[in-house]
């Protein structure tokens, strides 16, 4: 798991352009005490720094929940999907009037955007928000992104903004994706609990190994802990991202991190960048079915780069409709795919197992001879 050569980790954000940097809510609200003006000031300082370096930053930030929390006098967070969103109404308002006023110091624009997953879902919506976030980059503003909270709803959520900062990351292709935390970086065991938990320097983005050890979400402020954040490694890595966690209180962590300085847990990428296309697929968080494969299917599709052909399919879950992102699982209910299906699942399930020479006669009609054409499949 952990590699043994850190020369080859100092270039990851030496050479990046495009970079996405995600701070936590227990840094941006000083633990839950209101907004850290000091904290955010020191961010927004190095965020220029890098801007006059030539590179390009996306910010995603956590906090509105936090923030009106402490407006609102409240103590602990809600639960109530309504009461949560009041919080994030009241918060966003502070969250971006800070970053605000604290780049504008430094002769920066700001631009705030909220995204749902239904934002990145769409194919349409998906487009015009990387092509709004690019005209930004271009324009040298500094986009602050976070989760819609006021209009989403737990079924449609990210979850998190360790997940949605990936999404970000493979949405505008960024070379690298740098999580702060209020942590050094990853462990071998939570080091609050475990006195013989071993810090990680490095290691591949994607190594099972990891989210096997990981714990859960550690603050009572976030809702992220350290699987969320080695997750998100590993679906940045899929569009070529590298990914850096270190501890957001560390001094010019930015700046020392783009100089090639190794500080926290660098997780570097030996995957193959996809294509966006493919990447829109892979980063779908909510599918519409599943489709179960014989042994067969999952060889042509995994080895030979095939599509997925009717008979090779031997159950479906779900009611989706044509042309909507379904996952492709293994006879042991593993995900090893997805794409848009060319049927329906009344459709599928009719054809299912028969060959695709057969479909004209059960349907009456053929949309196409696979069930997943090979250029709507991804891997995963």
């Amino acid at each position: 798991m952990m590699t043994t050569n850190p020369e080859q980790f100092k270039s990851l954000l030496l050479e990046a352009k495009v970079i996405v940097v995600k701070v936590g809510s227990s840094l941006v609200t000083n633990n839950g005490n209101g907004l850290d003006q000091v904290a955010i000031a020191a961010w927004a300082g190095q965020i220029a720094a890098l801007a006059q370096q030539g590179k390009q930053v996306v910010l995603v930030s956590s906090g509105a929940v936090a923030e009106g929390m402490q407006r609102l006098g409240w103590k602990r967070r809600p639960t109530a999907v309504n009461e949560l969103q009041a919080a994030a109404a009241v918060g966003q308002m502070g969250l971006v009037q800070m970053y605000e006023s604290c780049f504008s110091q430094h002769q920066l624009h700001t631009a705030q955007v909220l995204l749902t997953h239904d934002d990145l879902a769409d194919r349409k919506r998906y487009l015009n928000a990387r092509s709004t976030l690019r005209t930004l980059l271009e324009l040298n503003v500094i986009p602050i992104i976070n989760e819609n909270d006021t209009v989403v709803t737990d079924e449609i959520r990210f979850g998190d903004n360790d997940t949605l900062a990936s999404l970000v990351a493979n949405l505008i292709e960024a070379d690298a994706l740098v999580i702060l935390t209020d942590q050094q970086g990853l462990y071998s065991a939570d080091p609050r609990k475990d006195v013989h938990a071993k810090f990680i320097q490095h290691a591949i983005a994607g190594d099972v190994a990891l989210e096997q050890m990981a714990g859960g979400a550690g603050s009572d402020v976030g809702t992220g802990g350290m699987l969320t954040k080695i997750l998100a490694a590993k679906r940045a890595a899929r569009s070529g991202a590298h990914t850096v966690i270190a501890s957001g209180r560390e001094a010019d962590v930015l700046i020392r991190l783009a100089s090639g300085e190794v500080i926290g847990t660098h997780l570097k990428t030996t995957e193959m960048k996809t294509t966006a296309r493919k990447q829109w697929l892979a980063d779908h968080l909510q599918l519409r079915g599943r489709l179960t494969l014989d042994a067969g299917a999952v060889k042509v599709i995994k080895e030979d780069g095939k599509s997925l052909l009717p008979i090779g399919v031997t159950a479906i879950d779900g009611a989706f409709e044509r042309g909507e992102v379904v996952s492709c699982c293994d006879a042991a209910g593993v995900e090893i795919a997805r794409g848009l299906v060319n049927y329906s699942a009344a459709e599928a399930l009719r054809i299912m197992r028969k060959p695709s020479t057969e479909i004209e006669r059960i349907l009456g009609y053929v949309e196409a001879s696979e069930l997943i054409h090979r250029d709507n499949l991804v891997l995963l």
